[in-house]
């Protein structure tokens, strides 16, 4: 009776052992194997900043200061200025709000020359940056061109102690929300900047917690 309860225990051991081993093999797949590794370079070439709620726009109206101001872009995505009641501003670069406010302004003043400038940044949702998980300090960013891994990491005081860098992830909603790894353990505790690539806008950069 002893042995047989012997061999029981030796089959269960090995059994949680076989499980075990199991396990570790697919937490070691996590990120480094689970999906593309993302590419060094991402950044489009013809990216123009797109104004989101938030923003500060200056209006500058040539040969007509009473006309230039600085407004916000209101929460609803909308501007008012000077003979200009509603305008959606919200989901346009700067050059297209300049020609819409042209158009309004045409109606009560010749030929009007409108340049705008974005003096504070947020951008539309759907431009941001999120920080998710293991971060210091989760949080969005709004996108810069040429912005990397790095930059969003120190912006986000980087990882905590309970964080699996070499196991995040970037979801690229720019790419119908695909998947690709990322080595922040050995970016930012090892100082391999091979591991450094570049973010898209309304990137999510995912930072799982360590099961160890």
């Amino acid at each position: 009776m002893k042995i047989g309860f012997e061999s029981a225990v030796r089959g269960v051991r090995a059994v949680s052992l076989g499980l075990l081993v199991t396990w570790l093999a697919g937490c070691a797949g996590i990120g480094g194997g689970k999906f593309p590794a993302a590419p060094a370079t991402a950044a489009s070439q013809d990216y123009s900043y797109i104004i989101g709620a938030g923003d500060s726009i200056n209006i500058m109206v040539w040969r007509n200061p009473e006309l230039s101001m600085s407004v916000p872009v209101r929460p609803d995505g909308k501007i008012s200025a000077p003979l200009i009641d509603e305008m959606v501003a919200q989901g346009k670069n700067s050059v297209e709000i300049a020609r819409d406010i042209e158009k309004q302004l045409g109606k009560y003043v010749r030929d009007p020359v409108v340049t705008v400038i974005v003096t504070s940044f947020v951008g539309p949702y759907s431009e941001q940056i999120r920080v998710v998980g293991e971060a210091a300090k989760p949080q969005f960013l709004p996108y810069k061109q040429k912005m990397t891994v790095l930059d969003v990491m120190i912006a986000a005081g980087g990882l905590t102690d309970f964080a699996d860098g070499n196991s995040a992830t970037i979801l690229r909603s720019s790419e119908g929300n695909k998947q690709y790894s990322v080595r922040l353990k050995d970016l930012l505790k090892r100082g391999d900047v091979s591991a450094n690539v570049e973010m898209r806008p309304g990137d999510i950069l995912i930072i799982p917690q360590s099961f160890f």
